[in-house]
């Protein structure tokens, strides 16, 4: 369902440092995937697809800051990221970071709304097999 807040982020000056804050402050499972150079942050039990099994639930990631990623961000599913971003420019919104490959498992994107709070957006990979 488009719309929802599906992830969060946090970027950190130094990673290992906000890692061991986050793991010992909530109970937080915080595991690197070094070919993306992120940490997924899991607050919730997870599914076979590692997604929250609990409802209501979300699991993040964190991040070395940089550019205009430096505060935490909300992200946010959408069926189309393009048109996505088309629509937030055309009600005042800019994009900061186009549509992006996140490995295989979709996309994203980052935007500043019309108040300039930056979001992200999310895009899930097409299924394989429903590939046209």
């Amino acid at each position: 369902m488009a719309g929802r807040v599906v992830h969060f982020e946090i970027p950190a000056e130094d990673t290992d440092r906000a890692k061991d804050f986050y793991a010992s402050a909530f109970g937080w499972d915080i595991e690197p995937e070094p070919e993306i150079d992120y940490n997924i942050v899991k607050t919730a039990p997870t599914d076979d697809s590692g997604r929250p099994s609990e409802p209501g639930s979300i699991n993040g990631g964190l991040f070395k800051r940089q550019g205009e990623l430096k505060s935490p961000i909300i992200t946010v599913e959408v069926d189309d990221i393009d048109a996505a971003l088309e629509r937030i420019g055309s009600l005042g919104g800019t994009t900061v970071s186009p549509k992006e490959a996140v490995a295989e498992m979709g996309f994203a994107a980052y935007f500043r709304d019309c108040e300039g709070n930056l979001l992200g957006l999310w895009q899930n990979a097409a299924p394989t097999g429903n590939q046209a």
